[in-house]
């Protein structure tokens, strides 16, 4: 038995979509290698939020962090992000990336 999640679709079609995306995007050349060792999940954290042009969209800023061009900063800053998104959506996966990374305390 395959579940893609607890939710009611439409019909069979989109869950098939949805295995058959996750199934062939491991596939040898359908995505490009150094694309997959930057995963959502794949160090048990959700990915910090993505940002493009312009700095300012409908009121809403791009930290000016991202607009320093300090990439330590900015490493650091998604790193951040990450974890708090993390341990607001996905308590368990977040405990996970505390257990693997060896934090202790009440999740970092």
């Amino acid at each position: 038995e395959i579940s893609v999640g607890d939710y009611i679709l439409t019909g069979g079609e989109p869950a098939a979509v949805c295995i058959i995306d996750a199934v062939a995007r491991l596939l040898d050349g359908v995505i490009k290698k150094d694309s997959l060792s930057q995963e959502s999940f794949d160090n048990y954290l959700i990915e910090a939020p993505q940002y493009t042009r312009p700095a300012v969209w409908r009121k809403l800023k791009v930290p000016s962090i991202l607009l320093s061009g300090n990439h330590k900063e900015i490493d650091k800053w998604k790193k951040e992000k990450a974890i708090e998104i993390t341990k607001k959506r996905r308590p368990d996966l977040a405990e996970k990336y505390f257990k693997n990374n060896k934090v202790g305390g009440n999740y970092g």
